[in-house]
């Protein structure tokens, strides 16, 4: 069995999907000096770990575009030994840092702001001494940097820092990044990570967003917002960004687009629609909702309990001029009236409610076929249907059911589906929801009923637009995801991501039904980029696409174009999948040609397992995870095992392959890497030239990246260098950052640090004196817990 064919196999046997949880981050840096050398030229690798991460607040705030970030860390020595060092906090990219101040253990200290010169300087002299490309990352950032007293052995160290900063526009956006990814420099998962931002503006806030963590967001009225994020022993492994808009348009609209004509001639989209704040749209749509709920005999207890008190919830949270019924199903059905009511019978239902027993089998198509006979198709309608079981009365044919639901359902139906435990149809569930413009939950065995439906009916008991409509005109915007839009909602917002063929300005139309009228809202000016944007709009849009097309294979049936997708897009953007969990890890991954075979294969395995079965724990957890990759408001990124061997840089991925971090857009068949031994010039020059190259180099000594077409591979210091030419500056860099780096010429020299330019020379130069120790422990990809500095496997040299 080829090897292609024996990897598709294994990966097509994997039939749940495991989500990885989104890792906290930290920032700032404490880089302990090695212990003193004797006479003798200094040994090394040095054993000195990295200073421990107990706690990291960041509490913000912002005054109309004013942000005052305060930062408090606690850091433990965990060394046999007294411990100096120095402090660094890399600034975010293009931050301009108008006042600073610096406190350890509360006393206030001085510090230095490094200009982004000045730092680069730093990280390349830090990279020099000790043979460790990891602070490349922040080559185009400036710096605080402060010295440290000495820390007693198990002994801790408390840093405050706060600095003020005037936010950059972007987009019609407002941007705030903070600078958390220091995955490298903790030793162990970090006790409490905490980041608050309170933003209060004289302009109404309208649309909120964070691409970087699952944040909370919480509206105090139409001036005022909170995003909190809270994580308990995690590693950190990304910035933390927020952005938000201000406007007092009915329904506002902002575009993020991102663009690289080298790698794709068709950019990348983010679209978020918000009604404002209390917005007159919200009063103007009546509404109908239905609640269907399952009493059969499985249904007993506590479950049955806590079904009851969501319909309660939702009774009480009608609005007068909605209408409502209730239906309960077990053999047969009980509705609590004839037709719908108004919402002044309310109290009423929640005396039927109250007297709801379990008992019977589970006929649900005609629960489904009575809850919709009785919606007026002039009127939107939400159905809630909450089942804990399968079809075992009447109709228990799943494609009859849908059959004859999708005859008798009106146009304005929105069927949300509740599956309670993991005993349910999952494939009846998500096609009815995905036919009738809603959506899917799943309540776990160890999950509150009440809880779960009652939060998403808070969320959508207001729709503001419904059969929504999006047109970019002459941009030729394709790919949305979702591909349907959902409905509008008051106090919610719409987050769409999609491709474009055409850059430049253009006006972007939003339409959907108000109260039984259409109505249009529409956008000009709106700049879709030619090239540059945030880089994790790519990555974003791959999560969501991959999400959508899994959901498709498993309720609609396999084809070769789908699974081609799937395996394309994950291993281009390291979306970790079933389909394409051992591929993304293998050097036949590489190249068009062989990423092409895989998916071929594939298929042809997939068409040949045995169809996945619809009920049961891993047909509900795989439903579950797909759902989450297609609504997926963080871009997925690689973890545990995987994280070992595939990394993200920018908008690029890297696999191991053989002891070298190697792009994906790398092909061994078609390209010849030009080599760049490692710490000569010419390898500072090319980490300055870009801040995505400096990012790509700083995985580690031995990497392959591709930059505009031309492929550049670190080599060892020893080895001959090629000459090369660095590659072109982005030609839109981030606002505020600065002309790009000058690196000037670049040959193919093979330039190594001075001998004397030891970490314990008479010599050293007092940047120098900052820098990591050679050999702390770190999660990295060749191993855990291997020393930077320890052995590797042999590299791989491409011809």
């Amino acid at each position: 069995m080829p090897r292609s064919l024996r990897l598709a196999l294994g990966l097509l046997v994997a039939l749940g999907l495991a989500l990885p949880a989104v890792a906290a981050s930290a920032d700032g840096i404490i880089v302990p000096e090695p212990p003193i050398c004797g006479p003798e030229p200094c040994p090394g690798p040095f054993p000195v770990s990295q200073l421990a991460i107990r706690y990291h607040r960041v509490s913000v705030s912002i005054q109309d575009q004013v942000a005052v970030t305060h930062v408090d860390q606690v850091f433990r020595n965990d060394n046999d030994y007294t411990v100096e060092g120095t402090y660094l906090f890399p600034l975010p990219p293009g931050a301009v840092v108008t006042d600073f101040t610096l406190w350890i253990d509360g006393q206030p200290v001085e510090g230095k702001v490094l200009t982004r010169e000045e730092a680069r300087q730093t990280y390349e002299d830090i990279v020099r001494t000790l043979r460790d490309p990891a602070l490349l990352e922040y080559v185009d950032r400036g710096a605080v940097q402060a010295s440290i007293f000495p820390i007693d052995p198990g002994a801790e160290r408390r840093i405050q820092l706060e600095y003020t900063q005037v936010l950059q526009a972007e987009d019609g956006l407002l941007h705030y990044r903070y600078p958390l990814n220091t995955e490298k420099f903790s030793t162990q998962p970090l006790e409490e990570v905490t980041v608050r931002v309170e933003v209060t503006s004289r302009d109404p806030i309208q649309a909120a967003y964070s691409p970087s963590h699952a944040v909370e967001l919480v509206r105090d009225g139409e001036h005022d917002l909170r995003a909190t994020y809270e994580a308990a022993n995690v590693l950190p492994d990304r910035d933390f960004e927020l952005y938000y808009s201000l406007g007092d348009d009915r329904v506002g609209v902002q575009v993020l687009s991102a663009r690289d004509p080298s790698e794709d001639e068709d950019g990348f989209f983010l679209l978020l629609a918000s009604p404002a704040f209390g917005s007159d749209l919200a009063s103007a749509v009546a509404k109908d909702v239905v609640m269907i709920i399952d009493r059969s005999g499985s249904m007993d207890g506590e479950k049955l309990e806590q079904a009851k008190q969501a319909a309660v919830y939702v009774l009480r949270h009608l609005h007068p001029e909605d209408r409502f019924n209730l239906l309960s199903f077990s053999s047969g059905t009980d509705a609590y009236a004839a037709s719908l009511r108004d919402a002044g019978e309310a109290a009423e239902a929640i005396a039927w409610v109250e007297q709801l027993a379990a008992r019977g089998s589970t006929d649900i198509n005609r629960a489904l076929l009575e809850a919709l006979a009785q919606l007026d198709p002039e009127r939107p309608a939400i159905v809630l249907f909450l089942t804990d079981g399968l079809p075992t009365e009447g109709v228990t044919d799943r494609e009859a059911i849908l059959d004859n639901l999708a005859r008798s359902a009106p146009d304005s139906l929105r069927l949300f589906s509740f599956g309670v435990g993991y005993d349910v149809d999952a494939v009846l569930l998500d096609t009815l929801s995905e036919t009738h413009h809603g959506a899917t939950t799943y309540v776990l065995p160890d999950q509150d009923i009440e809880e779960t439906v009652s939060a998403f009916y808070a969320k959508v008991s207001t729709p503001v637009l419904t059969d929504l409509r999006l047109d970019f005109g002459e941009a030729r915007a394709f790919d949305l995801v979702p591909e349907t839009l959902p409905d509008l909602f008051a106090g919610g917002q719409l987050i769409v991501v999609g491709r474009y063929r055409n850059p430049g300005e253009t006006t972007v139309e939003l339409t959907g039904e108000v109260g039984g009228r259409r109505e249009r809202f529409s956008y000009p000016q709106i700049d879709l980029r030619s090239t540059g944007g945030p880089d994790f709009l790519p990555r974003l849009w791959a999560t969501r696409k991959i999400g959508a097309l899994l959901n498709d294979l498993r309720l609609h049936g396999a084809d070769p174009e789908t699974v081609d997708q799937v395996v394309r897009l994950s291993i281009k953007y390291g979306i970790v999948t079933p389909y394409t969990s051992y591929l993304v890890t293998e050097p036949q991954a590489l190249g068009a040609e062989a990423i092409g075979d895989i998916a071929a294969d594939a298929f042809k395995l997939l068409q040949s397992q045995p169809t996945a079965p619809a009920s049961g724990q891993a047909a509900v957890e795989r439903s579950a995870a797909e759902s989450a990759l297609g609504g997926a408001n963080v871009p997925l990124a690689p973890e545990g095992e995987t994280a070992q061997v595939v990394r993200v840089a920018g908008t690029r991925t890297f696999q191991l392959v053989d002891g070298v971090w190697t792009d994906t857009a790398f092909d061994p068949k078609t390209m010849k890497p030009s080599a760049v031994p490692f710490l000569s010039q010419d390898y500072f020059a090319l980490a300055a030239s870009r801040p995505d190259v400096g990012a790509a180099l700083a995985l580690g000594p031995r990497v392959i990246v591709v930059v505009d077409g031309s492929a550049y591979e670190a080599v060892g210091a020893d080895e001959p260098g090629d000459s090369i030419q660095l590659p072109s500056p982005l030609r839109e860099p981030d606002p505020g950052a600065g002309n790009p780096v000058q690196t000037g010429s670049a040959g193919g020299t093979n330039d190594r640090p001075s001998s004397g330019a030891g970490l314990c020379g008479i010599g050293l130069m007092p940047l120098a004196m900052v820098a990591v120790p050679a050999a702390r422990q770190i999660r990295m990809p060749w191993g855990r817990g291997r020393a930077l500095g320890g052995p590797a496997p042999e590299p791989r040299r491409w011809a």
